[in-house]
């Protein structure tokens, strides 16, 4: 048994909290949280991390506060030599991604908890672009998610690691239904102003990044998730592949999502694998818990963790990569401010 404690108790612990009572491994002990929260929690409360150390004596720790209050907290606790697994982004803003990496970077306890890449479909979709079905990936297009979680799918998609990006972005305002948030159906008939990004990141090499957001896209049904992924030799656009399998043949091959519970299927609603033709791309490791598709990251994520700090896993997503995504993410955010180009620079946990 591996066990964790959080920081904050808010919407994402929460959900780390949820996915890991459904896991036999790994369990939570409690979370460090302000006094005015403390008796509503279902885990015991600490009110700081030397106090949730020396109580609970957890095996990590999940951060899941305000990326202003992330750098302390990850600092505290790599003081104790907890390992960490922080909620992105890791710092607010390019300063305070440095200066947590002069604090920590060397430590080499801090992971993020970067999980979209982890989801089913995302996961199937790197099997198969990392299977060389479209050849090499040379530009990746994103349109579903906000700023690092996108460019986390972009980077991971490309494989382009911490190479230097030219960042050109502008930003479109127009009024748009807005019928679903954290809470459920809003019923607000009226249309609100809300604003698109769209950023264009030359890596070079011919490789390059299209993201494209608007504002409550993550949860908004009125737009389509998008996500295409160009090749030397094809392209993957959302579920189908369109590829050249031999001389004079052109084949769109889908990828089929098996779902149970559908029609008289009575084994219950549930993810089961993604396929493409006869391969499997993906095969869900949580049968039978009814998780959805962030639910299913999630305990992917905690399940990496806990592997990791026993030492028989691999790091789940180093601090290095999502300081990396943040970093893009702001160029991103940069450009759509001043109408620049932005060209981002080599880091110091690039070096790493």
């Amino acid at each position: 048994m591996t066990t964790f404690a959080l920081a904050g108790f808010g919407f994402r612990a929460a959900a780390f909290h949820r996915v890991a009572q459904a896991l036999p491994q790994v369990r939570c002990v409690g979370a460090v949280v302000r006094a005015p929260h403390r008796r509503s929690l279902p885990v015991a409360a600490f009110g700081d991390v030397a106090e949730c150390v020396r109580e609970a004596r957890p095996d990590f720790l999940v951060t899941a506060v305000p990326r202003t209050a992330n750098p302390g907290i990850i600092a505290d606790a790599v003081a104790y030599g907890l390992p960490v697994l922080a909620e992105t982004p890791p710092a607010a803003d390019l300063p305070g991604l440095r200066a947590l990496w002069a604090a920590v970077g060397g430590s080499g306890l801090v992971q993020v908890a970067e999980q979209y890449l982890l989801m089913p479909t995302h996961a199937a979709r790197l099997a198969a672009t990392g299977a060389g079905i479209i050849g090499t990936p040379t530009q990746v297009q994103v349109s579903s998610t906000q700023q690092y979680h996108a460019v986390s799918l972009i980077r991971g998609l490309l494989g382009v690691g911490h190479a230097a990006a030219r960042v050109r972005a502008v930003r479109t305002v127009a009024p748009l239904l807005d019928p679903l948030g954290r809470a459920g159906w809003t019923d607000d008939p009226r249309p609100k102003q809300a604003t698109t990004t769209i950023a264009t990141l030359d890596f070079d090499g011919g490789r390059s990044g299209v993201y494209d957001f608007t504002t409550g896209q993550t949860r908004n049904l009125l737009r389509f998730r998008r996500l295409l992924v160009r090749g030397t030799h094809g392209e993957l656009r959302d579920d189908e592949i369109v590829h050249m399998p031999a001389p004079r043949t052109i084949t769109r091959t889908p990828l089929v999502r098996r779902q149970s519970g559908h029609d008289l299927d009575l084994n219950g609603f549930d993810t089961e694998t993604i396929t493409l033709g006869a391969q499997v791309l993906y095969r869900n490791p949580y049968p039978g818990h009814r998780f959805n598709d962030d639910e299913i990251a999630t305990a992917t994520l905690l399940d990496a963790m806990a592997a990791w700090v026993r030492r028989v896993g691999p790091p789940p997503y180093p601090l290095a990569e999502g300081a990396q995504d943040h970093l893009l993410a702001l160029a991103i955010e940069e450009a759509a401010d001043t109408g620049q180009e932005i060209t981002t620079t080599t880091q110091a946990w690039s070096a790493e």
